[in-house]
């Protein structure tokens, strides 16, 4: 079955994501205000799709990001090298007292019945200070890209990252290539930007430009301004919420050929069950339902993002794809950090049945 989308089969760039870089401190399971050391990981939620879809799947990616020139930017910009990832960067130069930062997201893991707990320091963070005219988008599409994504988290930074999501995505419309928008709605960001009201407003003015949504019952609803049931009446398991949902998303958004999402229901900190469904051009597929055991949570819906994309990319069933980013995201949340460390055939080993058995 086709997906609908109309794939460039050749180009400089497989794939491009607009978004801001962090870092992550991680204490592991200490919590924070008993913590002595910390991790540190180089993440985004755009970038890590464009970072999975790079080290695991092989494709070639690019970020179009702020880079603040210190030494924390420095440690960013090497890891983005690291995982294979082309970066577009509108500089910023760092005073040595206030900024422009880069952002710092505190999370530790929890255990058991402890649930992780996230906060942020995005005092004067130098992505929220991207607008409109920052990237020549004329140049970066020159040598074609496939796919060009961004996602809430980004728009919801300020009212010119908006804007700039916005103007990306026309680009991106322009230049032929599929665009998806993860909306990652995040209740602590929007709220200090007007609220959920600004939110429906502003994603509105990116999605009319995207034809692969990603995101839960809530992101439908709180992003996208789509009225549906109370999400905590149904099983997190039961896709009938979420495809219930779909006419009203298409009827919003005409263009739409594909929605997708995980199915997380949490038992513990560390024992989740995992699944993922998609709506792709009028037909719905559903990936199975594994027991995880899990190190890190951060970083799995990006996971299923890359899988999902990536199968597309490669003119995988829209089954088949649904699968891979099942796949992939469940083997994430077994690394540490919030990007990949999967190979490209343990991911395809699990989507087609595997186990944790020995591989000797």
């Amino acid at each position: 079955m086709s997906s609908g989308l109309h794939i460039r089969k050749d180009a400089e760039l497989d794939f491009l994501s607009l978004g801001a870089l962090i870092h992550r401190l991680d204490p592991g399971i200490i919590p924070f205000r008993k913590a002595t050391e910390c991790r540190i990981h180089v993440s985004g939620g755009e970038f890590n799709v464009a970072a999975n879809l790079s080290d695991c799947f092989g494709l070639k990616t690019a970020i179009a990001s702020a880079m603040s020139d210190y030494p924390i930017g420095d440690l960013i910009a090497e890891r983005v090298r690291a995982m294979g990832v082309k970066p577009f960067y509108k500089h910023f130069k760092h005073n040595g007292v206030n900024g422009p930062n880069m952002a710092t997201v505190y999370s530790d893991r929890g255990f058991g019945v402890r649930p992780p707990v996230v906060f942020y320091n995005r005092a004067n963070e130098a992505a929220a200070q991207l607008k409109p005219g920052d990237f020549n988008w004329e140049t970066i599409f020159a040598g074609g890209v496939r796919w060009v994504h961004c996602g809430g988290l980004f728009a919801a930074l300020s009212p010119t990252t908006a804007a700039l999501a916005a103007e990306m995505m026309k680009a991106a419309k322009t230049a032929g290539a599929v665009t998806s928008f993860d909306l990652n709605y995040r209740e602590k960001l929007w709220k200090i930007h007007g609220g959920n009201e600004r939110a429906v407003e502003t994603i509105a003015k990116i999605v009319e430009n995207v034809d692969v949504l990603v995101g839960n019952e809530e992101d439908l609803q709180k992003g996208l301004g789509i009225p549906g049931p109370e999400v905590a009446a149904k099983s997190k398991l039961d896709p009938s919420l979420f495809f219930g949902m779909i006419d009203q998303v298409v009827k919003k958004y005409p263009q739409a050929k594909a929605v997708a999402t995980t199915l997380r229901e949490v038992h513990s900190t560390n024992r989740h069950s995992w699944s993922a469904v998609a709506w792709v051009n009028g037909k719905t597929f559903s990936a199975p339902t594994a027991e995880l055991e899990v190190l890190d949570r951060v970083g799995g819906g990006d996971g299923f993002a890359a899988g999902f994309i990536y199968g597309l990319l490669t003119g995988e069933s829209p089954g088949e794809a649904v699968k891979l980013g099942w796949a992939h995201g469940a083997l994430l949340t077994t690394f540490p950090g919030d990007t990949t460390m999967a190979t490209l055939e343990q991911v395809r080993a699990f989507a087609q049945g595997g186990s944790a058995r020995i591989q000797r």
